[in-house]
């Protein structure tokens, strides 16, 4: 990668600062000062603005990112999106970090891109759709409110983080995806009076935003 992606763009600093002023004046508006959302909606953004540089400083923000979302999503009865958290995505920061050295990162802070050739893209594909209709009628069984939503988040992310972790392009794909059924899913929970749910909304609207330039910049790096 070259030197200036590690610089924040301007584009970068208004996904950080609108998340930051768009969940303090909601606090404000509302009179309500919901630390764990704010810091969760922050940290993520920064998180993901850093994977998109291709910079191994995302994942100490992914860190905090990931407990305190884990804890919010435990609290609204979205069990899968909570085991994601707490099981698969805190150990998955640290070994990112490994993964990320090995892969470039060791001397310049930042990764090597690349892509997916046409057969491993099918294999993923077809193994994504089968994980998630398992996994939505177990979700059912214990009574998530939302099992298929839940599902898709849940098993779209282990693949995308899958594929974060190998500095593969396709990674923002699925982070794309998971972002919208994301969006939804939390604007449902809004619906239902779950504390937390609109900063948590005003966190995913962010993290798609980053996802398209994301996309748009790891295009150009993994040629």
């Amino acid at each position: 990668m070259e030197n200036k992606a590690r610089i924040l763009s301007f584009y970068d600093c208004f996904l950080i600062a609108g998340v930051t002023v768009t969940s303090i004046v909601y606090s404000m508006v509302t009179r309500t000062f919901d630390l764990t959302g704010l810091m969760a909606g922050i940290t993520g953004v920064v998180c993901v603005v850093l994977v998109a540089k291709g910079s191994i400083w995302n994942y100490l923000f992914g860190i905090v990112n990931v407990s305190l979302y884990a804890w919010i999503s435990y609290k609204a009865s979205l069990y899968g999106d909570a085991a994601l958290n707490a099981l698969y995505y805190f150990p998955m920061q640290f070994i990112g970090i490994w993964q990320w050295r090995k892969l470039g990162a060791e001397s310049s802070n930042q990764v090597r891109a690349r892509r997916l050739n046409a057969w491993q893209r099918i294999g993923v594909f077809v193994s994504a759709v089968f994980l998630i209709a398992a996994f939505g009628f177990l979700l059912r069984t214990f009574g998530d409110p939302q099992p298929f939503k839940d599902s898709a988040t849940t098993v779209l992310s282990i693949i995308a983080q899958i594929l974060m972790a190998l500095a593969f392009m396709e990674q923002w794909l699925f982070w794309i995806i998971t972002n919208i059924i994301s969006i939804i899913m939390w604007a449902v929970c809004i619906a239902g009076g779950e504390p937390h749910a609109e900063l948590m909304l005003i966190m995913w609207v962010f993290y798609l935003l980053n996802s398209l330039n994301g996309c748009r910049v790891w295009l150009r790096l993994s040629r």
